[in-house]
């Protein structure tokens, strides 16, 4: 057991056990799992309204994890997978889907995999976790934005008036998120805060963002906004089917998402990187081949049409990056089709990602997620160096932090 944290405090001047700084899924569960043994929770979240971003995150359908096994669900995580391995075999997928049935919310497994709330909706959970909270006696402050430390080792904090206030925890849970989604509160200022302690941090990067393309003025006239689906993309080693969005500047979308990592340091080394496109991922090349031997007259917009029912913006990608020579030749035609490069050249601005790469090195942190250099400082979801890819692994894996960091926090002061 942990010895209650060195202050320059009094001990009657502690204004609760712990303060939480960011009303996120992490910050709220370790609320949860502190509150519910006893423990007296503070929460303060920089905007009007908690939870900002995971509301944000479900309005076209919440989806809070997902239903593969746990050995390649574990894997998703890249190279921080030992640690989510560990995580997750304390609060798995299936803990999840228990604990918001606790709230009174069922899921259910979408066809993808995918866990969602029978009813699609993220502010249902929310309000019903907030109530929860409230019954164990935990306190929410809004509109206050951290400043850091006082002189004492205090928290300071800027209140929605313009006037500043110090807290005195015993503990202090950090879950300021990363830098993605500004709007929503997480702007990543957190940084220079700890950095100035000395605590080393990886640079926040964007993580699940589109790509920018140099398209054409006809495709990007014609078809941004539209869906390209049913294609395989694949970049190095990582192959999967899926679909993607043309947008005024590049390409965005769940497919592309999978492989923004491995793409995003490509194009950091390289100044770009190329993405390899499988238009018809059903059909073998020889088939395609023999498809378009016989074209005749016909444009190739409508040969295409009715030898492959190759359209829209499937048709206008092959014509965007096919050599002009090698569109009348058959069998380089079908090589393109079944494997057509497609140049990004430049990533997406951090403030318009999905999540954030980098942040605090793991080796700042004991086994508890405490920072060896601010003993009683704890953290906790997006402000780790770690990233993972869209489809419930996110969210699952704040869940899972605020678990393991609640439980910490409790070893520290002694319950």
């Amino acid at each position: 057991m942990t010895d209650a944290p060195d202050t320059a405090l009094s001990p009657d001047a502690f204004s609760s056990d712990v303060a939480i700084i960011g009303a996120g899924p992490a910050g709220l569960m370790a609320a949860e799992v502190i509150a519910a043994a006893g423990r007296s929770v503070a929460v303060y979240e920089r905007m009007p309204t908690p939870a900002r971003k995971l509301l944000l995150a479900g309005r076209g359908g919440l989806n809070l994890t997902h239903s593969e096994a746990l050995d390649a669900f574990t894997t998703r995580y890249g190279a921080q997978a030992p640690l989510f391995a560990d995580l997750l075999a304390a609060f798995s997928p299936a803990d999840l889907r228990d604990w918001a049935t606790g709230l009174g919310i069922e899921t259910f497994v979408g066809s993808s995999g995918r866990v969602f709330p029978v009813q699609m909706k993220a502010s249902t959970l929310v309000r019903a976790w907030l109530r929860r909270l409230e019954g164990l006696g935990v306190t929410l402050h809004t509109r206050h934005r951290w400043l850091g430390w006082d002189e004492r080792g205090a928290l300071r904090f800027q209140r929605g008036d313009g006037s500043e206030t110090t807290v005195a925890p015993r503990a202090t849970l950090l879950a300021l998120g990363g830098a993605s989604w500004p709007r929503t509160g997480s702007d990543g200022a957190w940084t220079e805060l700890l950095a100035a302690r000395g605590v080393d941090i990886a640079p926040l990067r964007p993580s699940n963002m589109g790509f920018e393309v140099p398209w054409s003025d006809h495709l990007r006239e014609r078809f941004a906004g539209q869906p390209v689906k049913s294609v395989g993309l694949a970049f190095a080693d990582r192959r999967l089917k899926g679909e993607f969005v043309v947008t005024e500047t590049g390409i965005e979308g769940g497919a592309v998402y999978a492989l923004s990592a491995p793409l995003r340091d490509a194009i950091e080394r390289e100044g770009w990187a190329a993405l390899t496109i499988d238009l018809m991922p059903d059909l073998p090349e020889s088939a395609i081949a023999k498809r378009l031997r016989r074209r005749g007259a016909e444009s190739l917009s409508t040969f295409l049409k009715k030898s492959l029912s190759l359209t829209g913006p499937r048709a206008a990608l092959l014509r965007e990056f096919t050599p002009a020579s090698e569109l009348s030749d058959p069998a380089a035609l079908a090589r393109h089709i079944k494997g057509l490069s497609m140049v990004l050249t430049g990533v997406r601005p951090i403030e318009r990602a999905i999540s954030t790469a980098g942040g605090i090195r793991l080796a700042e942190l004991d086994a508890s997620l405490m920072l060896t250099r601010l003993p009683g400082t704890f953290v906790a979801g997006e402000m780790l160096n770690w990233e993972a890819p869209t489809g419930g692994y996110l969210l699952q894996g704040c869940f899972a932090m605020g678990a393991r960091v609640g439980k910490g926090m409790l070893g520290y002061l002694g319950g």
